[in-house]
């Protein structure tokens, strides 16, 4: 896969995280200069998961935010579609519970989770509306949904340098320190198609999410989403059918 174009081939995207899970901590360290683990403290510091909640991280990749997460005494479920990245997850992090899993047909009841998280995976997803449905559905009412995620920098300067750094300096680095340099020109490319950061608002509030809100991290190159799924809602989002 070359093209970012949002209509992604589940199978084909599975394939290529495959492809990178070996080096893919240390890769994403680099290639963000090491703003990873700042985006990743804001992230738990944003979920606010309290000893004995139930939370969903969902593309969870090797489980290196999962790990952080359950720090605080919550019980975290790992869930990524890419198996690679399942099983070396499994072996880095062993007391956490690893699960191969689609967001847009999660594998778990009505109304399961504290806290629902997905960071930097919403956009390789090929139906993100159908995901954020059912992130809704296991939240239980009253949880909370956080989404951490590559956005558009406001400033046009910064956007442009941004852009400049996607297309030209990102693909160089990965070829060095990336077993799938390829794998990174297709993750360029889908950042630069993602929608800015008040579309993804609306879309949550298309949801259903209420108390929709986001923050600006590395002036807007990252931007982290936060919503609610309203305590006394008996509002059901359409997604697929669940056995």
């Amino acid at each position: 896969m070359t093209k970012a174009d949002m209509n992604k081939q589940p199978q084909q995207v599975a394939s290529m995280f495959d492809g990178v899970a070996a080096h893919y901590d240390v890769t994403n360290d680099i290639l963000s200069a090491g703003n990873a683990v700042l985006w990743r403290i804001a992230t738990v510091k944003a979920i606010g998961a309290g000893a004995g909640e139930k939370v969903l991280d969902i593309a969870a990749g090797t489980g290196t935010s999962s790990a952080a997460i359950a720090k605080s005494g919550a019980e975290v479920v790992a869930l990524d579609f890419s198996a690679g990245m399942v099983e070396v997850g499994r072996k880095r992090q062993p007391h956490l519970k690893f699960i191969v899993g689609d967001a847009e047909e999660l594998p778990f009841a009505d109304e399961t989770f504290d806290a629902v998280t997905i960071s930097f995976g919403l956009r390789n997803v090929n139906r993100p509306k159908t995901a954020l449905a059912e992130m809704y559905r296991v939240l239980k009412p009253g949880g909370r949904l956080v989404i951490c995620e590559f956005s558009t920098p406001p400033l046009a300067g910064l956007r442009f340098g941004y852009q400049a750094y996607l297309r030209h300096v990102l693909p160089g680095i990965a070829k060095v320190t990336s077993s799938n340099s390829p794998a990174y020109s297709y993750l360029a490319e889908s950042i630069e198609k993602w929608p800015e950061q008040q579309v993804l608002s609306q879309w949550l509030r298309g949801a259903g999410f209420t108390r929709v809100a986001y923050r600006n991290l590395t002036a807007g190159i990252v931007a982290l989403h936060r919503g609610r799924k309203p305590a006394s809602s008996t509002r059901r989002p359409s997604s697929a059918p669940h056995a």
